[in-house]
């Protein structure tokens, strides 16, 4: 069996995804939760297609995410080789750098493969 590479833990790290927009937030102090039932992305060692639940909460400051932009950014995920734990963290990343929330949570839980069901979650700020 071939062995995980560099190339492997990186991949879809910096692939290019549809941008993330945001509109002008008009109430403080109120929590989001965004549901994405059908999360799909792609193993960069098998390239077997990963599905899974991924949710997004966060306290909006002065930016909320447009939900279509959202989508579209999603969306670009399909074709992505990347593993599961750096998909959640990729999202929060381009979802903190674009929204600027006060804080974020990013879940993704993933099908079970191989009997194996794998929950990821990835914060902001991160907590050391």
């Amino acid at each position: 069996m071939a062995e995980y590479t560099k190339r492997h833990a990186e991949a879809g790290l910096k692939a290019k995804l549809p941008p993330l927009e945001c509109w002008p937030n008009q109430y403080p102090g109120y929590e989001v939760t965004i549901e994405i039932p059908e999360f799909t992305s792609v193993c960069p060692r098998t390239t077997l297609p990963d599905f899974g639940l991924l949710r997004i909460r966060y306290l909006p400051k002065k930016w909320c995410v447009e939900l279509k932009a959202l989508k579209f950014y999603l969306n670009g995920f399909r074709n992505v080789g990347i593993f599961q734990e750096n998909a959640v963290n990729r999202i929060l990343k381009d979802f903190v750098v674009a929204v600027k929330p006060r804080w974020a949570v990013v879940t993704g839980e993933f099908n079970a493969r191989g009997g194996i069901k794998t929950f990821v979650e990835a914060r902001y700020p991160r907590r050391r």
